[in-house]
């Protein structure tokens, strides 16, 4: 933590003294869990401190909630996924072995995945979807969505790209 500047440090300190209370207050009332707020408080001032620009702060209390929302909305995306995983897997008639560190790199993939395509408009991840998970042609989608077999090219062209450079980052 010596890396981190000292005005940064004792300004984020000041800021976890002056509204942690709130923030756990604000978080328990979201959450329904004394537990979990107060483990979403401290990632969220975890957050904080990652970031350099908590000295031009005007409204503390807005920006602790944007932060802590954020987090919130990456916990309830990623037990989404996390669900819908387990439920795939428990209706598969075979019962598979698979070890806790398989299973978890499996949830990081799918999370990375949704990440992904949350990134694409509505449309152009319902084209991607309809082609690469439910094995339709352009022409196919094209008749059910309505739209011209060049307009779900280019729709297509878009996802790919978005694709490529995402998983080049």
């Amino acid at each position: 933590m010596s890396c981190v500047d000292p005005l940064h440090k004792q300004t984020v300190h000041t800021l976890y003294l002056d509204h942690h209370r709130w923030l756990c207050g604000w978080l328990r009332q979201r959450l329904g869990c004394v537990d979990h707020a107060a483990d979403m408080a401290q990632d969220t001032f975890m957050r904080v401190l990652t970031q350099r620009k908590t000295h031009e702060l005007r409204e503390p209390r807005a920006y602790l909630s944007t932060i802590a929302r954020s987090l919130m909305i990456d916990m309830f995306r990623r037990r989404t996924v996390e669900q819908a995983y387990l439920e795939t897997l428990a209706s598969r008639p075979e019962a598979l072995d698979i070890s806790p560190e398989t299973r978890l790199l499996i949830i990081e993939t799918l999370l990375e995945i949704d990440r992904i395509l949350h990134g694409l408009g509505a449309r152009t991840r319902q084209i991607f979807l309809m082609a690469h998970l439910d094995g339709l042609s352009y022409v196919e989608i094209g008749r059910q969505l309505q739209v011209s077999v060049n307009t779900v090219k280019k729709h297509a062209v878009r996802a790919l790209m978005h694709c490529l450079l995402a998983t080049e980052d």
